[in-house]
């Protein structure tokens, strides 16, 4: 891998890093809220949410469109996007006012995070793939635990309209990066062939400090009648429906995890800034998990491995229920329940770029993503109303541990057959 491609895997790994704050910036953020506005427990849920609901949207209907006109350009919409959504929230009086602008934020979310895998994956050589898609997805939880630190900071000092402040900063500085060194995918540009794509196609080959090339890839007529919603046909759509159904039923677990550690910890009286400690040892962990599996996946048994670490989800969150109020132990528990929850998550983003071929892997990504991010929504709000009705923490957390453990079991069902897109023979051409 040349140095282009090593630092454009690296700006993916930035890039959903703005994921990993952007999304918890609420979490963090929501005690605050909690006590300025006097919203109970539903209420927060809802609020919890909102940019949720985006990003199932803002993954389908972005995520497309990265395969309709290219992975750079919608990047550069969804970080516009995801600016104003952050930034906007710093200004709001009321309760639907910052629905609205959590919900926006999530679409640009949303789409980026289709995008960034079919880079991620695209910029890579075969064999690094699996890293490379690990890497990119577990800047996730290092976005949460850089920024969480900092956040810790800013709640001692400021209230929580500063941990907006930070994320609409950190976000707008990634739009002239991906302008200025992320060329569009070569893989992108040879299977849909726009205007000038050879001339754009030779560019990043020779900053990829590869050979141009003469012409480009045959297309043939059946690969020209390709469509994005091909994901529906007969030989993608079990593909299509077992990758949405295996993040559904983890990502509830992952999000409710997420979203009610700070919380959780505050309602055992601690801080608010105590309760984001512990949210953060939960995204160190899950940044150990995804490297680790990400390490192991170059071995092979990626199904296997991601299966193994989402049984393992259910358990320790489990344990993360039963826990005493004591800083260490919810910090352990937590950093363990993020070991294993976000390791599945890597997992199943490199499945997704290995399931879908080049054509509809956005698209693809963005349908699995999207239509799993249901369970993004459902798990905190589901939470919530268990509080609400009364049960304790141990009996709501065995009900959301439920949703790694039926992952696992749909995640087996479903059977990967390696891309190998048109635009590896370009490459291998070129180097020839």
């Amino acid at each position: 891998m040349s140095t282009l491609q090593v630092m454009v895997v690296a700006i993916t790994v930035g890039l959903t890093a703005l994921d990993g704050l952007d999304v918890l910036s609420i979490s963090f953020a929501s005690p605050g809220i909690a006590t300025e506005w006097g919203i109970d427990r539903a209420a927060l849920g809802i609020v919890l949410s909102m940019e949720l609901m985006g990003m199932a949207l803002g993954s389908i209907l972005l995520g497309g469109l990265a395969d309709k006109i290219g992975r750079r350009p919608t990047m550069l919409g969804c970080l516009v996007l995801m600016t104003a959504g952050m930034f906007m929230v710093t200004t709001v009086k009321q309760i639907p006012e910052l629905q609205i602008w959590r919900f926006t934020t999530g679409l640009g979310i949303g789409g980026l995070l289709a995008a960034s895998n079919a880079v991620a994956a695209e910029f890579s050589n075969l064999k690094r793939r699996n890293l490379s898609v690990a890497l990119m997805a577990i800047g996730y939880p290092v976005g949460a635990v850089l920024g969480g630190l900092i956040v810790k900071q800013l709640l001692r000092e400021h209230d929580w309209r500063s941990v907006f402040y930070f994320g609409a900063a950190m976000t707008a500085l990634f739009i002239p990066l991906v302008f200025a060194l992320m060329p569009e995918s070569v893989h992108w540009l040879a299977q849909k062939q726009p205007a000038g794509a050879l001339d754009r196609i030779n560019r990043a080959m020779t900053r990829m400090g590869h050979a141009a090339v003469a012409a480009m890839p045959a297309i043939s007529t059946e690969e020209k009648r390709r469509s994005i919603a091909d994901i529906f046909a007969p030989a993608l759509l079990a593909t299509a429906l077992l990758s949405a159904l295996a993040y559904f039923f983890h990502i509830m677990t992952f999000y409710f995890l997420m979203k009610w550690i700070p919380k959780i910890v505050v309602d055992m009286h601690f801080t608010p800034s105590e309760g984001a400690g512990v949210a953060i040892w939960a995204n160190v962990g899950g940044a150990l998990g995804g490297a680790v599996l990400g390490l192991l996946s170059q071995r092979g048994g990626l199904k296997q491995l991601t299966i193994a670490v989402m049984l393992l989800s259910g358990v320790t969150v489990i344990l993360f229920g039963r826990s005493a109020p004591d800083l260490n132990e919810l910090s352990l528990l937590c950093a363990a329940a993020g070991f294993c929850t976000n390791a599945a998550i890597v997992g199943l983003y490199a499945i997704f770029a290995q399931a879908f071929p080049t054509y509809v892997r956005a698209t693809g990504t963005g349908f699995a993503i999207g239509v799993g991010r249901g369970g993004s929504v459902l798990g905190p709000i589901a939470a919530g109303y268990l509080f609400k009705w009364g049960y304790p923490l141990p009996t709501v957390a065995i009900y959301m541990a439920m949703g790694s453990l039926i992952a696992a079991g749909v995640l087996a069902l479903l059977k990967l057959k390696p891309d190998q897109p048109a635009s590896i023979t370009l490459l291998s051409s070129a180097r020839s």
